[in-house]
């Protein structure tokens, strides 16, 4: 029997999963833009504000839950990772408008040298998989696929110590590809992290046991 808070909870997982879509979108249009020299920092700014604003509500409907309701230890599991969760996905949006933003002022990724442009195609790449990858594991409730992300973020870590080691050992003339390139590959593995902090959140929606995936 189906009780009056499933119908919040169910409504507070549909918010977002909305929101994970608008993320990958903004994340998707931000990364492509450095990757493309284009300029999309007015578009992601108001999709960054539109994913604080996203955030805030699913908080709104979390204390609604709490107070209009009693919920038990399970349900408070699950509402306090979906805000967490919500405020992981308007961190995407921030990271992403520092991206677009750093596309603008610095530019220089297509002065970078090509393995540089390479390795961070290829980065770019494994993390929106990464954030793909959370936000259908979130969805489902899939501990597997929210398990399997470990691997890639691992390669994503030493794909990003791996660049900057190898920045530092190479003459490069162009200041703006230094700086930019070392700036989005820091944003590129923190944004790895934070679909990881998803995955651990659905893992402890589910069996209420806390991993530490990373």
């Amino acid at each position: 029997m189906s009780r009056i808070i499933d119908k919040g909870l169910e409504a507070e997982l549909v918010l977002l999963a909305k929101m994970g879509e608008y993320t990958y979108e903004t994340l998707s249009i931000s990364i492509h833009g450095y990757l493309e020299d284009r300029s999309v920092q007015n578009e992601v700014k108001e999709m960054s504000d539109m994913l604080v604003a996203m955030a805030n509500e699913v908080e709104d409907q979390t204390f609604q839950l709490i107070a209009r309701y009693q919920p038990v230890a399970s349900d408070l599991r699950a509402i306090k990772s979906y805000m967490k969760i919500g405020n992981d996905f308007a961190r995407y949006g921030r990271y992403a408008l520092d991206i677009s933003t750093i596309n603008d002022q610095l530019k220089g990724f297509n002065q970078c040298q090509r393995w540089m442009r390479d390795d961070i195609h290829e980065m770019s790449d494994k993390v929106l998989f990464m954030v793909r990858s959370s936000i259908a594991a979130l969805k489902r409730h899939d501990i597997s696929l929210a398990k399997a992300i470990t691997k890639i973020e691992r390669e994503v870590d030493a794909m990003y110590l791996n660049y900057i080691n190898r920045l530092s050992k190479t003459e490069i003339t162009d200041a703006n590809c230094l700086l930019s390139s070392a700036l989005v590959t820091r944003y590129l593995e923190r944004i790895a992290d934070h679909a990881v902090y998803v995955c651990e959140s659905v893992i402890y929606i589910a069996t209420g046991e806390k991993l530490a995936l990373s």
